[in-house]
């Protein structure tokens, strides 16, 4: 499935063409797209590929569409997104039963968020679960209570974002400032001017084989969460998703109402979810794994 047969979206006065041009590939049924899977899979046939690819490209820029935000290329926003829609197709099993824009639409998501991640800021930003959600997410908190002047948020703002998220205040305040742009070098890391920035950084730069090294297990475990998923009954699997994989969580409440049964109920089906998820991760990465120790990689 090579990208250069798609679409190319070269820079932004293009986009009106680039959407114009994908509008063109016609949408699939279920059945052909289940036929058509399977014939990428089972013969390797890359003429389906390409079909399942063109067919989804508008889905691709639309999520793309929803970072701009990032000050970064919207034609390098697309692109990552088709990388990530083309390794989505690679590793479709349409006997699972979902769609394949449910399925690809997690791999979109991940390859552009981890290539806005690695190519926002020139001082490498920490990637833990609180600062992904945060940068992903705090524009749109800030939003929602009107907090849009520049500069730093008041302490009232502070606590409701960090409140509604689910995070530290100082995590909160600390992501603010990252994202109001990349700071001097020489400015000072309090204002009583104990030092600067530049005299915090550190070149612990790994190596390249480490950054690939490093790259594959990422790829590795949100493989294996994907897989995972399948463990899951219907009800178990929205509980899940939206509790613990929604950008915005679902209260207990609101799932109560929607299964008619009582939060503690709902919390209890999470629990017994995520258990499941994290049992199938575990056995899925020892698969993926065992390949490579007895080839002694």
């Amino acid at each position: 499935m090579a990208s250069a047969s798609l679409p190319v979206l070269a820079t932004e006065g293009g986009l009106s063409r680039y959407l114009d041009e994908i509008r063109k590939f016609p949408m699939l049924h279920p059945d052909e797209e289940y036929m058509l899977a399977k014939q990428w899979r089972e013969h390797g046939d890359r003429n389906a590929a390409h079909k399942l690819v063109t067919s989804h490209l508008r889905l691709v820029a639309k999520i793309a569409m929803g970072y701009r935000g990032y000050g970064l290329p919207i034609s390098e926003v697309v692109s990552e997104g088709n990388v990530g829609l083309m390794q989505a197709v690679k590793r479709f099993e349409p006997e699972k039963g979902f769609r394949l824009a449910t399925y690809a639409m997690w791999w979109i998501k991940a390859a552009i968020q981890e290539y806005i991640l690695r190519s926002w800021s020139l001082v490498k930003m920490g990637t833990t679960a609180n600062q992904k959600k945060l940068f992903f997410n705090l524009r749109k908190a800030k939003g929602r209570i009107s907090a849009l002047e520049e500069g730093d948020l008041r302490p009232d703002q502070v606590k409701q974002i960090a409140t509604r998220l689910g995070v530290t205040e100082q995590d909160v305040v600390d992501m603010n400032r990252r994202l109001g742009g990349d700071a001097s070098l020489n400015a000072p890391l309090r204002e009583e001017g104990e030092g600067e920035w530049q005299d915090w950084l550190v070149d612990d730069s790994s190596n390249q084989e480490a950054i690939l090294a490093e790259e594959e297990e990422g790829q590795n475990r949100l493989a294996a969460l994907r897989d995972a998923l399948s463990v899951l009954n219907a009800r178990e699997r929205r509980i899940f998703e939206a509790r613990r994989l929604a950008d915005d969580p679902i209260t207990l409440e609101e799932l109560s109402t929607e299964f008619g049964v009582s939060r503690e109920r709902v919390r209890q089906i999470e629990v017994r979810a995520f258990e499941k998820i994290q049992a199938a991760v575990k056995k899925n990465l020892a698969q993926r794994e065992a390949p490579r120790a007895e080839a002694g990689v």
